[in-house]
């Protein structure tokens, strides 16, 4: 008879190793030796046994002292899995795995845990991209979406049964949701495929809903969008999802803004930027000029004397306002000046006597009266 290999040997981990890097070799070994992994491989097979003895000795705080006191004389007699509760025990949390890697098949037996009916399961959250112009965005306003998401059956009570019937425990895998099979020394878990993992069946469903608990519909709600709102900003309207499973809660409805631009005003953080166009009079001689502000109100804006193109005037709190925090943004406006692109006779030469005076008065300089030339000939 052959000497049995040392089991910490047949592991590879060290006499002083603890339970949990038992447990982590064991389940390498395991998954790479499994004989459904390799069917009709003899050397597979006996590794895979080997290693399954090894953990059955080592993963046991008595047996693994007599091991390493008497060697395997110690525990002689006293190796050989039961396949069931122990595997279960170990392997809890583990059986997405094995479930995908080795497939069904062999005996089966139902585990511990019951059913106590159906779980409630909330819905899934939703979104959808609404689109408002940036004056909307500036002054706040309401607006109706249409959205298509599953509602609360009108019928059944949230429970997917016809009136006076209800969900029974599924006699498969008695109320469990999952069934443990085993193979030779290996057991492991995958899902009921009578109830698929529910723990139940419905034997006389809603016949709206078809035992789903819940409809799909449309649905018109009216979204409140504040004055301030920014692109991309997300809006939570709670519990406008998904309705839940079996009662559960609804999901909830996130509105993602998208804001269009506008053909006069633009927005930088707070502040909301508009260009005024003015006459070269106006910019040297200054004036007040009323303008018409983005929500249609009037602002009052006095351009100072000698305003250069290009200045920015602020109107204090005529911005947006301020989502995260309190206050309000400024209105800026940026001046240009409005160029005539045709002259009357008379305009022409006003303009001429003007720009020769100009330059007299600028010793000579001809930079500003340049600046009507182009129009002149």
């Amino acid at each position: 008879m052959a000497q049995k290999r040392d089991y910490y040997e047949i592991l590879g981990v060290d006499r002083k190793a603890p339970l949990e890097d038992v447990k982590k070799a064991y389940r390498k070994l395991a998954l790479k030796y499994h004989p459904d992994r390799n069917p009709d491989n003899k050397e597979a097979e006996e590794k895979f046994r080997e290693a399954t003895e090894a953990y059955e000795v080592l993963s046991d705080e008595q047996k693994r002292q007599r091991y390493d006191q008497f060697g395997h004389a110690g525990v002689e007699g006293q190796t050989g899995f039961s396949g069931g509760e122990q595997f279960e025990e170990f392997f809890e949390g583990f059986g997405d795995i094995f479930e995908n890697l080795f497939g069904g098949g062999g005996r089966s037996s139902s585990r511990r845990k019951r059913s106590s009916g159906p779980t409630p399961q909330r819905g899934h959250d939703l979104s959808q991209r609404l689109e408002v112009t940036l004056q909307e965005a500036y002054s706040g306003i309401k607006k109706d979406i249409k959205i298509y998401h599953f509602t609360p059956c009108p019928d059944c009570n949230n429970t997917g049964c016809k009136e006076g019937t209800k969900p029974s425990a599924c006699s498969t895998c008695k109320g469990s949701g999952s069934i443990v099979m085993q193979q030779g020394f290996f057991s492991y878990s995958q899902v009921c495929n009578a109830c698929h993992g529910n723990g139940f069946v419905i034997s006389s469903p809603c016949t709206t809903c078809r035992g789903q608990t819940r409809v799909q519909k449309h649905e018109k709600l009216a979204v409140s969008i504040p004055a301030g709102i920014f692109q991309d900003a997300e809006l939570r309207l709670a519990g406008k999802g998904d309705a839940g499973i079996f009662g559960g809660p609804s999901g909830d409805l996130y509105i993602a803004v998208d804001i269009v631009p506008d053909k006069h005003f633009s927005r930088k953080e707070h502040d909301l930027i508009t260009v005024l166009s003015l006459s070269y009079p106006q910019l040297v001689l200054g004036c007040n000029v009323e303008v018409t502000n983005i929500d249609g109100s009037k602002v009052l804006v006095k351009i100072p004397k000698a305003c250069q193109v290009g200045h920015e005037i602020r109107v204090v709190g005529k911005g947006f306002a301020k989502l995260r925090s309190h206050g309000t943004g400024d209105l800026v406006i940026i001046t240009t000046c409005d160029i005539p692109t045709t002259l009357s006779s008379e305009a022409k030469e006003a303009l001429q006597t003007f720009a020769t005076k100009l330059d007299a008065q600028k010793n000579g300089q001809s930079g500003i009266s340049g600046f009507f030339r182009k129009f002149l000939g």
